[in-house]
């Protein structure tokens, strides 16, 4: 349901579809499991039709309908291109989009079984996507901005190693803040927002979190997302991060994988937005965070 109270089905989809791309409304339509800010549907073998849900505002969709046709073709994985775009009505009151369908399974629900090949192709992505942006779109603030939230995700969340995380945290929040020129930044690659295939990373997506700033917010990644004991190898390949970068990055690694065990705590006890299966993966990748065999200073 949306906060219009409408339910998204596959006949409103198609209705939608006859009303505004009609060349389009044959095509076989398919719920796609999970989904949270927008819901998602396939169309066809090769599109999606990324419907707005619970996100109050369409800026999210329209930031993708206006940059990713202009980053995609300089990244090395593929990610979603928008190709129709579709306008609030009467029957469905707010923006929806017609994307390209990325292959591949959400690392949620799969594997990387091929440690060093993702980290490679991690880095060889952001990279491609950290380069100076021509807009103003600051959202990734120094960690230093963000301790109420870290403090929030951590009593919620209660571990056995909260004084170990919070040493990591008030390392990062030490660390010099990022003083190059804002780069783009996804900003929210956990395991639901990158596929895989063939046991590594097959692509990116979900960009609706996407901005300007400090590149330490994705390469969290390293250990959100990489298997363990492959950070260091990511951060050679990266290359450009230096010691006050991979300090921030580790203590947002801390806390978004905090942000994933309280998602997955939600949902064993039904509330919304909770997704069972991602406490798992949260304290698996706040292990990592843990590890004493990171990624060493630069």
């Amino acid at each position: 349901m949306t906060d219009t109270t409408v339910e998204i089905t596959a006949d409103l989809v198609r209705d939608l579809l006859r009303e505004q791309h009609p060349d389009l409304a044959g095509l076989a339509i398919r719920e796609v499991p999970g989904g949270w800010g927008n819901q998602m549907w396939r169309l066809g073998d090769e599109l999606v039709v990324r419907m707005q849900r619970m996100d109050p505002t369409p800026e999210l969709q329209l930031k993708e309908r206006r940059w990713l046709p202009v980053l995609a073709p300089r990244l090395p994985l593929p990610v979603p291109i928008p190709v129709r775009s579709g306008a609030p009505s009467e029957r469905f009151p707010k923006h929806w989009t017609v994307m390209t369908w990325v292959p591949g399974e959400p690392l949620d629900h799969g594997s990387i079984t091929r440690g060093v090949h993702a980290a490679d192709t991690l880095a060889t992505f952001l990279r491609a996507l950290h380069v100076e942006a021509p807009i103003a779109m600051d959202r990734g603030a120094h960690p230093g901005n963000r301790t109420d939230g870290f403090e929030t995700f951590l009593r919620a969340v209660d571990p056995d190693d909260a004084a170990a995380l919070r040493d990591v945290w008030d390392d990062a929040i030490a660390a010099p803040a990022w003083e190059g020129p804002p780069v783009w930044v996804h900003g929210d690659l956990h395991p639901a927002n990158v596929v895989v295939s063939d046991g590594t990373l097959a692509g990116v997506v979900d960009f609706g979190d996407m901005f300007a700033g400090d590149p330490a917010w994705d390469l969290a990644a390293a250990w959100v997302l990489l298997p363990a004991g492959t950070a260091a190898r990511f951060f050679d390949a990266y290359a450009h991060a230096d010691e006050a970068a991979i300090r921030r990055a580790r203590g947002l690694a801390a806390m978004k994988s905090l942000f994933l065990v309280l998602m997955g705590q939600n949902g064993d006890r039904g509330l919304p937005g909770g997704k069972p299966h991602w406490g798992p993966l949260g304290r698996a990748a706040l292990d990592r965070v843990l590890s004493p065999s990171g990624p060493p200073s630069r």
